[in-house]
């Protein structure tokens, strides 16, 4: 199995933080944000490689990150060849870009956003999808974390997962005025590689390029995706507030 962390947006809510750094290296309690992606990402046996998908603008940056980086996994930096916000491939094509460029194809890939923050464990995420995977004629299922989210209030902000039998995804609804669940899918997902084949399909039908969710909503429908459901900690840091709530967050777990 082959990781990729999702790194090559721009961030403009953040600006001008991100200005001068992509969103994924700015620092929280002291480290930049991917790493702590990063040692979930190490703590997955099966991953062998660990690739991360960068813009033209900071993909110096990735490198030199990676370079000093002292995990499990050493990181391939892919640049993406855009440069600003209005030539964004979105994160759809940019899958899409280094399973081509780093030869994944037919591979299992395990792919997080790299803005996100989280205490559910991956190992346990991709345990999960080989016992749903197994319950499948061919073994082609797919799987997204999914988060149980207590918080009323925030539900309509996210993309909603209806689940059915072990665990299967029936329904996904975008930010829905009126949520069905509290389940709240976020950008952890384990695609089989038959699955990741269908990327090209699903561009070549005019669908949407950014948005792991879009992919999700389009594919559920064709093939079966489970849903890994977890109550731990998770922050999708979108914002200003965000950052300072996760900085706030693990300083006080650090004692820092």
């Amino acid at each position: 199995m082959k990781a990729l962390v999702l790194a090559a947006g721009y961030a403009t809510r953040l600006r001008p933080l991100t200005d001068e750094t992509a969103k994924s290296l700015l620092p929280i309690a002291g480290r930049p944000m991917l790493d702590y992606v990063c040692d979930r990402i190490d703590e997955v046996e099966e991953v062998d490689e660990l690739h991360v998908v960068s813009n033209a603008l900071f993909a110096g940056s990735f490198a030199r990150w990676a370079e000093t980086r002292a995990g499990r996994l050493c990181p391939l930096v892919h640049d993406d060849g855009t440069s600003s916000n209005e030539q964004r491939l979105g994160a759809i094509a940019d899958l899409r870009y280094v399973v081509e460029q780093a030869d994944l194809e037919g591979e299992d890939l395990l792919v997080v956003a790299g803005d996100n923050l989280f205490d559910f464990s991956l190992q346990e995420q991709v345990e999960f999808w080989r016992s749903r995977s197994s319950l499948v004629e061919g073994g082609r299922a797919s799987c997204v974390a999914v988060h149980r989210c207590r918080n009323s209030e925030l539900l309509s902000l996210y993309g909603i997962v209806e689940l059915g039998e072990n665990g299967r995804i029936l329904n996904f609804v975008e930010k829905p005025e009126r949520p069905a669940t509290d389940l709240i899918a976020t950008a952890s997902y384990v695609f089989a590689g038959e699955h990741v084949a269908l990327i090209d399909r699903y561009l070549a039908e005019g669908n949407s390029p950014d948005q792991p969710g879009n992919l999700l909503a389009w594919l559920y429908s064709r093939e079966p995706v489970y849903g890994f459901v977890f109550e731990e900690f998770w922050l999708d840091i979108g914002d200003h507030e965000q950052l300072r709530a996760a900085d706030e967050l693990l300083r006080g777990r650090l004692g820092l």
